[in-house]
């Protein structure tokens, strides 16, 4: 089923028919690779579903396992409204189960599932998070409470929007104490400002694991549009210092969307993996050097990146990044990081 679609900002269009218009050939089409970060959704005009996640991963490279990741989707109906989102992982759930019965290729999607809970109810999270665990079962790993915020309204997603300083709340702090005894992680999708606020937080709870989504969230658009190069250095700064959490891993990727400003999405084809890698490497590089491979872990954010570029194009990218790791940091790197993170299991 295409995953066309025509929404508008925040996200960039999903054009299946220009993704079309350019391909690659495979690079190193055995290195195995887990994908950490997807999403599945049926929305107003832009379904991904599991057999449009399994075309993807299914289009080249050796996608041994994913993990998806929170994405407002599939809420039950009715009931408390702090539990509707165990629909989501019921749905999820049962997507991983039609991955591992091995019908639909040797990947295993969803093999870990990453769930949304309010912790701004506090110890009350506690029944959400029971919750979760009962409808994902040995697959669900932890908890996304989107905290992106930024004080030019243009930049923020309007339908998730968060509240400012979100990550200092005393309420949402007490709930963010109770994942680290149930054996749950925090996954941090944030702008590039408010790096400094995951820092403090990282720091007040140094036993809670935590990765940090698409690379701080470096804004190119809105008050920081044409701003890259200024934008980079206080950029690379904070996530040097958050670095220094022993507690806090990066994922590599999402640099794909509208706030990011790159502009793939406005040429007559598609962009080929070196014009990614020449937009992305001091990003990369910056992390992979401040982090090191074993916190590391590339990422894809599909389908939300796939409005710039295809599935394939994105892990030529990857690898082409990575193309002076050594054996064991691109182990680290393309699956090892993320089997360790989200405690998949495989032999990575």
């Amino acid at each position: 089923m295409s995953s066309t679609q025509s929404a508008p900002s925040p996200y960039l269009a999903v054009r299946d028919a220009w993704l079309d218009l350019y391909h690659e050939p495979i690079l190193d089409p055995a290195l195995p690779i887990i994908d950490p970060h997807h999403h599945l959704w049926d929305r107003e005009g832009w379904r991904y579903m599991p057999h449009d996640l399994l075309a993807d991963v299914l289009s080249g490279h050796n996608i041994i396992a994913t993990v998806f990741v929170q994405a407002r989707a599939f809420h039950k109906a009715d009931g408390p409204e702090e539990l509707r989102p165990v629909g989501e992982i019921e749905f999820v759930n049962g997507a991983a189960a039609m991955g591992a019965s091995g019908q639909y290729g040797p990947g295993r999607i969803c093999a870990g599932i990453v769930g949304h809970a309010d912790l701004r109810l506090g110890a009350a999270v506690d029944r959400v998070l029971e919750a979760h665990v009962r409808a994902g079962g040995d697959r669900f790993r932890g908890i996304r409470h989107i905290v992106a915020a930024d004080i030019d309204p243009s930049v923020n997603n309007p339908g998730n929007p968060a509240p400012s300083g979100l990550m200092g709340d005393a309420k949402f702090r007490a709930g963010f104490a109770r994942l680290a005894p149930m054996g749950m992680s925090f996954e941090a999708w944030l702008y590039h400002p408010q790096v400094h606020e995951l820092i403090d937080l990282a720091r007040a709870f140094p036993g809670t694991a935590i990765v940090l989504n698409h690379c701080a969230g470096p804004l190119g658009i809105g008050r920081f549009a044409g701003k890259h190069a200024e934008v980079f250095p206080g950029w690379a700064a904070s996530m040097k210092e958050l670095a220094t959490c022993p507690n806090v891993s990066v994922k590599l990727g999402g640099l794909g969307m509208r706030i990011n400003g790159f502009g793939f999405e406005l040429g007559a084809l598609p962009p080929s993996s070196d014009a990614l890698v020449a937009a992305w490497k001091p990003y990369i590089d910056t992390c992979v050097t401040a982090f090191a491979a074993d916190r590391c872990m590339f990422e894809s954010n599909f389908p939300v990146d796939k409005g710039s570029y295809s599935y394939p194009v994105f892990w030529n990218a990857c690898k082409k990044l990575a193309a002076g790791a050594s054996a064991d940091e691109t182990k680290a790197l393309f699956r090892g990081t993320a089997n360790k993170f989200y405690r998949l299991g495989f032999d990575a």
